[in-house]
């Protein structure tokens, strides 16, 4: 122990340092965990930031307004409806009912117009082949194709071609489309019936092949020539009281020709053979009551322009 009256600087013994914490340590401790713990990897229980809270309140609150005020809630029947009753079925309808608005003047006019004086207006012929190929696409590509070519495994007619079973003029167009043919729904559908040769019993398996090759040998296809010689004898009897004595077909009873490479179901043997054995019956709607007049007539006009109207 160092006498107090002979301390110097040397034998002075300083005090203990003294340890004071860091104020910056607390800081740097890891906030709790949630007690969740994945493979040694801990969740922290950090508090969400409050940007992102505030967004998740204010979705929550417009998600209030926009179920007060539009439909949301799902019904039995319907949804319900809101405070301000919109609806995009309304509002779709309200498109269709202001464009039909801004077309009335057309369809009025395209009424007024004579059908064969339609595509002296350059206007009023490109307003109604526009409105045509919409309608067209709507009621007539199901059986005719979208572009008009149509099916002929089916017998649907190609309308881009320039042979027509019933005329291809517009009036023809104009009234095949208005009333069909062959259908139970209008007193002025376009008729016509071929007898069933081979069913029925008309002609005999030896005739039916002979009128076959010689309907071959008119549409200038291979044929054997002694059958073909036999068949024209069988086709002015029976046949060319319709489709004419050269094949040519005549519109007036809607007989198609028998003399071109255009078949309305095929021109192939087979083809040819069971027409004639069981008769083809074609049926088309009438499109009067369904489409107004004025759409009528545009699809008479997209139609007749397709390529082959006369």
């Amino acid at each position: 122990m160092v006498d107090p009256k002979n301390k110097t600087p040397e034998n002075r013994v300083s005090p203990p340092e003294r340890q004071y914490p860091d104020p910056r340590a607390k800081l740097k401790q890891d906030p709790p965990t949630t007690g969740h713990s994945w493979d040694g990897i801990e969740e922290y229980d950090n508090p969400m930031p409050r940007w992102w809270l505030w967004t998740f309140y204010l979705t929550i609150i417009w998600a209030v307004i926009y179920m007060i005020f539009y439909p949301a809630w799902p019904m039995v029947t319907r949804a319900t409806s809101g405070i301000l009753g919109y609806s995009t079925r309304g509002e779709v309808a309200a498109e269709i009912a202001r464009f039909d608005q801004q077309n009335q003047v057309w369809f009025e006019r395209l009424l007024d117009t004579d059908l064969d004086a339609i595509h002296d207006d350059r206007e009023l012929q490109s307003f109604a082949v526009n409105a045509g190929a919409a309608v067209f696409r709507a009621q007539c590509s199901q059986c005719h194709g979208t572009g008009g070519a149509g099916v002929q495994a089916s017998g649907f007619p190609n309308l881009l071609d320039d042979e027509w079973m019933w005329g291809g003029t517009m009036d023809d167009i104009h009234q095949t489309v208005r009333y069909g043919i062959r259908n139970e729904d209008h007193a002025d559908a376009r008729w016509s019936e071929m007898p069933a040769f081979g069913r029925d019993g008309l002609l005999s398996d030896q005739e039916i092949d002979q009128v076959v090759h010689y309907v071959l040998r008119l549409s200038g296809q291979p044929s054997d020539a002694a059958l073909a010689a036999a068949g024209e004898e069988v086709f002015m009897f029976n046949c060319a009281s319709c489709h004419g004595d050269n094949g040519e077909g005549d519109t007036f009873v809607g007989a198609p020709p028998l003399n071109s490479a255009i078949w309305l179901y095929g021109g192939t043997y087979d083809d040819i053979r069971h027409t004639v054995v069981n008769s083809r019956f074609g049926i088309m709607p009438g499109f009067t009551g369904r489409l107004r007049d004025a759409e009528i007539r545009a699809v008479a006009a997209y139609v007749h322009q397709l390529g082959g109207g006369q």
